[in-house]
């Protein structure tokens, strides 16, 4: 089976908006708007007047490493925040229905490239139990993963440092590394400082300390419109981010949606990011997901 990437032709949109009726009983905490929907569920709806695409979602994780912000139905529920019940490729459709140009995934081999694409901003909006609708970043759902080994490099350990037997902090001769797992305590990163004055050491705890500490996602997404693969025997053609990967917040080749930043996505403590669980609502509240392209301003033409 050969691998090649194509576009999503215009042909191809317009099959998918001949199945488009105008949105009814829509709750858009933005604005009103005829939002178009794309699929028969409904769950993939074009505000072309408003530039986005918006997404019916649910929540379905809360507390973990991180490998997807959304997710398709049934595919990958185990490690991203959102699942959509609708086919991929028709949020790719919705995207460039609004003029989004498809940059490229990313690559591994021969060297890193990171993904590359037009500029997504996306927001999500929900309503809590009191009635109140929020809309926010979704970055503000995602933060640094605090759950993982963090690894200073180091010759050799301080001549008048013992490290306490019941501790997390690991020195791994072999390597030459420094090891904490997780977060650090005020009052452990303070215990930790009394054991040495060599500054090299010192360095290395605050490290550890600040890496542990909640840190909000920065990263901006990019539309990387994952890849088709064609079977030559058959001629069937296969979009590869049906396999789950709507909106990636870890590096896949098939990523529809992906982060403009080198993030593993070879699993376990390569991934970068996880939940921000105390930001996140209940699990099975519904969320709109906005997907809006960000175009660069044209300079205004000097006149004559």
């Amino acid at each position: 089976m050969q691998r090649q990437r194509l576009r999503v032709s215009l042909s191809a949109i317009c099959v998918v908006l001949s199945l488009s009726i105008e949105a009814s009983g829509f709750d858009d905490a933005k604005k009103p708007a005829k939002l178009v929907p794309l699929n028969k569920q409904g769950t993939v709806l074009l505000d072309k007047p408003g530039n986005r695409v918006v997404l019916k979602t649910k929540v379905v994780f809360r507390e973990g490493l991180l490998e997807m912000l959304c997710c398709k139905k049934q595919t990958k529920e185990h490690e991203s925040i959102l699942a959509i019940d609708s086919k991929a490729y028709l949020v790719h459709a919705g995207l460039l229905a609004l003029g989004a140009k498809v940059g490229k995934p990313v690559q591994y081999v021969p060297k890193y490239v990171p993904p590359t694409g037009q500029k997504l901003d996306i927001f999500l909006q929900w309503t809590d139990k009191k009635g109140k609708r929020h809309r926010e970043r979704a970055q503000r759902w995602v933060r640094h993963a605090t759950r993982r080994f963090h690894v200073v490099k180091m010759d050799k350990l301080p001549d008048d440092l013992t490290l306490p037997k019941e501790s997390e902090l690991r020195y791994d001769k072999r390597n030459k590394e420094l090891t904490w797992y997780a977060k650090m305590t005020d009052k452990q990163r303070d215990e930790l400082l009394k054991l040495s004055k060599d500054g090299g050491y010192r360095k290395a705890i605050r490290t550890f300390y600040e890496k542990g500490l909640n840190r909000e996602m920065k990263a901006d997404w990019v539309f990387t419109g994952s890849r088709y693969y064609v079977d030559e025997k058959t001629g069937e053609k296969f979009y590869q981010a049906e396999g789950g990967e709507v909106i990636c917040v870890a590096n896949f080749p098939t990523a529809l949606v992906d982060v403009a930043v080198p993030s593993s996505s070879k699993g376990g403590d390569n991934l970068l990011f996880e939940a921000f669980t105390e930001r996140i609502p209940p699990r099975d509240t519904e969320v709109l997901i906005e997907l809006i392209p960000v175009f660069e301003k044209k300079p205004r033409s000097k006149q004559k």
